[in-house]
């Protein structure tokens, strides 16, 4: 009998019926294809099946066919898939109301339990949003309102969304082509010790990365800094781990120049990295903080959370200032509110805690074990691992390569983020160790296949 307070099934197997993907997800799919525009998330292309249900760590196609899930949404599925609790309060609340603006017992609820879990006293005053890019977006408004200044600061390897504001700030090649980015926008290095731009060794280093920004925002701005805008651990660029000094040297920086500190959880609020905040790591406190991700459970809810001061500049808090149509809506604010519940009751934070200890301990012994696994990292069930071509070089494995991996794993029913050569692992917080087990059985099952191919040297 399980005995565990997670509402979730646990030793969670794949179980395939039918060739990857199977007929009535080829069929699907190409009837999809003939509306569908290009640009979908590249996981879901690849794989080609048709989703039909899912609990906790699986997905379960329309042909029958059982995977097991660890990219979780990309950080999205916090309580892993139809949690009961979440299913049953958002039938019951759809039953009842869905749509407004109008104060909702759902809603008070939320903002209570947001500032119960603020990350310092004073963080306690919200705005909600649908969408990640919307709420950064409004933070950025906010700190120009606040400051009178325009200027933004972001890091290498940074997402924080893709609307104009948002993608001027991304420190990737993504917006190639994009331009004309805003002006006033501005990347600096962050500390990504794996692959220092410096090529320096942390803790030896003395953070040369933090006092290169300093240098750099002295003669590249205008002096007209509003905000820096960093996630306390970047997920995007492949789930990188700063030193726990890096955040506070950089409001330092921050408070230098006159300029607010935006700290972007989207994906580390909420226990994702074995501590409520992922900026809970390094102490700093914050003087914006955007969510989103698991913060609606799975329903689109995305936040901002601010000081009393900040928050009351005009021209951001006059009414319909700083709104959104969707934001705390009756369905959202009871998504959102639940899902933090869930977290609570269930004891998330403490077993994304104790399951990324459990699922790294497993994974660590790859780096020796694998020639093309140049580092294995994690912070709770926030996991990278580095596939390169040569340990010396730091050189990441193709893309082609990367996609026969993920191909690799998809063939033995694990959903993976083996696409990309820093291959991110995000589970639900819900997982349970013979879950992970199963997991990691595939992944090494997979890398024996690699390595005796040695196929990172033919692309």
């Amino acid at each position: 009998m399980n005995q565990s307070p997670i509402s979730q099934p646990q030793n969670q197997k794949p179980k395939l019926k039918t060739p990857i993907p199977g007929p009535k997800s080829r069929a699907l799919r190409f009837r999809e294809d003939k509306g569908l525009a290009p640009g979908l998330q590249g996981f879901a292309l690849m794989a080609g099946i048709v989703a039909e249900s899912g609990q906790g760590n699986t997905v379960t196609d329309v042909d029958g066919n059982t995977f097991l899930d660890i990219i979780g949404g990309i950080g999205v599925n916090g309580l892993g898939h139809s949690h009961p609790k979440f299913v049953n309060a958002l039938k019951e609340q759809i039953e009842k109301i869905s749509v407004g603006s109008f104060t909702s017992e759902a809603r008070v609820d939320l903002f209570e339990r947001l500032a119960e879990k603020a990350p310092a006293p004073g963080l306690n005053r919200a705005q909600l949003y649908s969408g990640g890019s919307e709420a950064v977006e409004s933070a950025l408004r906010l700190a120009k309102c606040y400051t009178g200044k325009y200027e933004f600061v972001s890091f290498w390897g940074g997402f924080h969304g893709k609307t104009m504001g948002t993608l001027s700030l991304m420190g990737s090649e993504f917006k190639d082509k994009l331009g004309p980015m805003v002006s006033g926008s501005h990347q600096v290095p962050y500390a990504n010790c794996y692959r220092c731009p410096f090529k320096l060794e942390y803790p030896s280093c003395d953070l040369a990365c933090v006092e290169f920004v300093r240098k750099q925002l002295k003669v590249t701005t205008a002096g007209e800094v509003a905000a820096i805008i960093a996630e306390p651990m970047q997920g995007t660029a492949g789930n990188i781990i700063p030193p726990p000094e890096f955040m506070p040297a950089i409001k330092e920086v921050a408070k230098e120049l006159g300029a607010l500190l935006i700290v972007d959880e989207m994906i580390t609020g909420f226990g994702r990295t074995g501590k409520y905040w992922g900026a809970d790591h390094s102490g700093v406190i914050p003087d914006i903080i955007t969510i989103g991700k698991q913060f609606g459970g799975g329903y689109p809810m995305s936040a901002l959370i601010s000081k009393e001061e900040i928050v009351n500049t005009k021209p951001w808090s006059n009414a319909s200032g700083s709104s959104s149509s969707y934001g705390g809506n009756p369905l959202g604010a009871k998504a959102a509110s639940t899902a933090l519940r869930i977290i609570d009751e269930e004891g998330l934070v403490e077993n994304s805690r104790k399951m990324g200890a459990y699922f790294l301990n497993l994974l660590k012994p790859f780096e020796e074990k694998y020639s093309f696994v140049g580092q294995v990292r994690g912070a709770g069930l926030f996991m990278g691992i580095e596939m390169v071509k040569d340990k010396k070089t730091k050189e990441p494995i193709s893309k082609t390569v990367c996609n026969r991996i993920f191909q690799e794993h998809l063939q033995r029913g694990l959903l993976t983020m083996s696409y990309a050569p820093s291959f991110r692992i995000q589970p639900s917080m819900t997982i349970d160790e013979r879950t992970v087990d199963n997991a990691v059985a595939i992944i090494k099952e997979v890398f024996d296949v690699v390595e005796k191919g040695r196929w990172w040297e033919s692309a």
